[in-house]
């Protein structure tokens, strides 16, 4: 199966580093245009210059904003007002005790693990209806369904997103356009290693720490590892390929087997 995705315009938020670069480098390869997003440009054209390595040739754009506010999404609309792929995969995440999770925090993690990817395809989805093809994704987790005791505010935004990208899908239907969740399982990323010893002993070499988290946070996973940023990205390019074109609305599962069902 080739996907091939020459001529798409592809935006991924959060896309510096970790899921979010794995994604825009597998969109590359695949054809896409990219637009790497960040909240700082010098943060931005770093992680556009190591892309360009990578995978030469490839036609990468910076667009960077703080898209947890306002302004910062008018910064990214005025430097890229056309997209054919969205990826919201930008998000926040930390361990805190449930009692102690202030109201100021809920807001935070809100704002912009859900409310950012609202004003994103609030701004593009309307063009790919017109346009009759179009690409939306939320980059979900297992977190979703399986809330963390350690992170309910985390896990809260992940099952709305869930409900937004469902919604999205029921207003474009019928368009050409698609939009889908993917619930991503436990992954390898510098932010996870760091949260990973947040709950286990920093002493550890990593890769006993990483087993030690798994068998004592995560033992529901059936793959028994951390899943590598570049088996997300693999369901995202499939999703926004043509061949995907009768999946949307859904909730896919690239977790590892972590979630114990058989639906999402």
């Amino acid at each position: 199966m080739r996907l091939d995705l020459t001529g798409r315009t592809a935006l991924v938020t959060g896309s510096t580093q970790g899921i979010g670069a794995a994604i825009a480098a597998g969109l590359a390869r695949s054809g896409a245009r990219v637009a790497v997003n960040g909240r700082g440009a010098e943060g931005v054209e770093r992680a556009v210059s190591r892309l360009r390595e990578q995978v030469p040739g490839a036609d990468v754009v910076p667009a960077a904003g703080d898209l947890s506010s306002e302004e910062g999404t008018s910064r990214v609309l005025e430097a890229l007002p056309r997209v054919d792929i969205l990826v919201n995969n930008l998000g926040v995440f930390g361990a805190e005790p449930a009692l102690e999770i202030s109201d100021d925090e809920w807001r935070r993690y809100f704002e912009v693990n859900v409310l950012a990817a609202v004003r994103l395809t609030r701004s593009y989805l309307p063009g790919m209806i017109e346009r009759g093809w179009g690409r939306v994704q939320y980059i979900a987790s297992d977190s979703a369904v399986v809330v963390p005791a350690e992170m309910i505010h985390y896990g809260m935004t992940k099952t709305a997103l869930l409900s937004v990208g469902r919604g999205f899908a029921k207003a474009a239907a019928g368009t050409g356009v698609t939009v889908n969740s993917v619930i991503a399982g436990p992954t390898h990323t510098g932010g996870v290693e760091q949260f990973v010893y947040q709950l286990v002993d920093r002493d550890l070499p990593w890769e006993e720490a990483q087993r030690a988290f798994m068998r004592e946070y995560r033992p529901q996973s059936l793959l028994q590892r951390l899943i590598e940023p570049e088996e997300i990205a693999n369901m995202v390019v499939y999703l926004s390929s043509e061949q995907a074109s009768a999946t949307t609305g859904g909730a896919l599962r690239v977790d590892g087997g972590y979630v114990d069902s058989i639906l999402p």
